[in-house]
């Protein structure tokens, strides 16, 4: 029996063509790269998210929220 999910995804041409140069380089699958990439996503997310929360505790005197801090910490990230 199967354990694995199929997901449909769509794409814009010009990233398509990167990611499947990226998985013949890389000898990988298609269904391999968005894998790992979807872990580093998810890895890097975390990682922000524990930050924030620590920022958020630091000024929370201050008066901010904690919500209001997290949401700050993220728009300057991007």
């Amino acid at each position: 029996m199967r354990i694995a999910k199929t997901v449909c995804i769509t794409l814009p041409p010009d990233l398509l063509k990167k990611a499947q140069k990226i998985a013949v380089r890389e000898h990988r699958t298609m269904s391999e790269l968005f894998r790992e990439a979807l872990r580093h996503y998810m890895n890097e997310s975390s990682k922000v998210e524990q930050t924030a929360e620590r920022l958020a505790t630091d000024q929370s005197p201050s008066g901010e929220s904690e919500s209001t801090v997290i949401h700050s910490f993220r728009m300057e990230r991007k």
